[in-house]
């Protein structure tokens, strides 16, 4: 029998973890555009809707559920395609697509809209929603990740940004970024992690949780998939129909928050987003907090957020 601890464990026992201050979470399967999608639910509310990143599952919202849960939301984390307890599917991995999943499962959840808040990928998807299908978004909170035009502008025109990023382009290379990722029990997964967060980076159990979440078969492949379109359409067709698609204005109040250490994306590429966005912006920055401000700093990310979602009128 295969011990639950170690990577090669079946997905059901290394995803659908229980939270010690969460006893009503509830792990199930939803149907949406196509694929199973696994979600991790708590609390009764409007719904908000949350979307990890790379290389994370649904688990780094952890105590976001908990403190959503307790101020009266419905709080679900889901596992993006390819990643966690959701399906891997051989292809489907643009943005679009992706964000289809998204708007798929606020369907299959029988809500009318939600509250997306998105980290790092999640984020930029969440921004693709938001501006796809405007009617299933009531607000858009995003963590650490530019609107996907001011992304890819400074990708190709700041050249600190895109060493910032030197990871995706190592994403390119077929094959060895997988092998890469999974080497070790996933200790590139760790490293990544402690180097992308602030100095108080996630513990040593919860890095162990990741590390095992990116060994299950075909995790990383489908983990990197995103990234690679993300560059190689930069020059397509494909890729150039999507940015335009993009100038599509966002018309929900939109929460922007960024750590002052991000090492990742720079704060002043994040920062322009705002010009896409018409309606209420509020940009909020973290001093001292790097990447993951949600996990490094969870009180203060969250009393922010839920400050903002019960905000009857956020100002610009």
């Amino acid at each position: 029998m295969t011990d639950p601890a170690t990577p090669s464990a079946q997905p059901a026992s290394v995803v659908r973890l229980d939270l010690p201050d969460a006893p009503g979470l509830v792990h199930r399967d939803v149907a949406a555009n196509g694929a199973r999608f696994h979600i991790a639910e708590l609390g009764d509310g409007p719904l908000v809707l949350l979307l990890h990143g790379f290389p994370q599952f649904w688990w780094t919202w952890r105590h976001q559920l908990t403190t959503l849960a307790d101020a009266g939301f419905r709080a679900v984390a889901m596992d993006l395609r390819g990643v966690g307890g959701s399906d891997r599917t051989p292809r489907g991995y643009d943005p679009a697509n992706l964000a289809l999943d998204i708007t798929g499962v606020i369907r299959s959840l029988g809500e009318p809209d939600a509250a997306l808040v998105g980290h790092d990928l999640g984020g930029y998807l969440a921004w693709t929603a938001a501006a796809m299908r405007p009617k299933l978004v009531r607000r858009l909170a995003v963590s650490s990740m530019p609107h996907p035009r001011r992304w890819r502008s400074s990708m190709l025109a700041d050249a600190r940004q895109t060493a910032a990023q030197s990871h995706i382009w190592g994403f390119q290379r077929p094959w060895i970024p997988e092998r890469q990722l999974t080497a070790d029990d996933g200790a590139m997964v760790a490293r990544l992690i402690q180097e992308w967060s602030g100095p108080q980076p996630p513990d040593e159990q919860a890095l162990e949780t990741y590390r095992r979440a990116m060994c299950i078969p075909s995790t990383a492949h489908c983990s990197i998939e995103p990234y690679r379109w993300m560059v190689r359409s930069l020059a397509r067709p494909d890729g150039i129909q999507f940015n335009r698609r993009m100038k599509r204005p966002v018309r929900v109040p939109t929460l922007h928050l960024h750590g002052s250490l991000d090492p990742v994306v720079r704060t002043r590429s994040a920062a322009g987003s705002g010009q896409y966005v018409e309606a209420p912006y509020r940009w909020r920055l973290f001093d001292g907090l790097g990447h993951f401000p949600h996990e490094e700093d969870p009180v203060t990310f969250s009393t922010e957020l839920i400050n903002w979602l019960k905000d009857p009128e956020p100002d610009r």
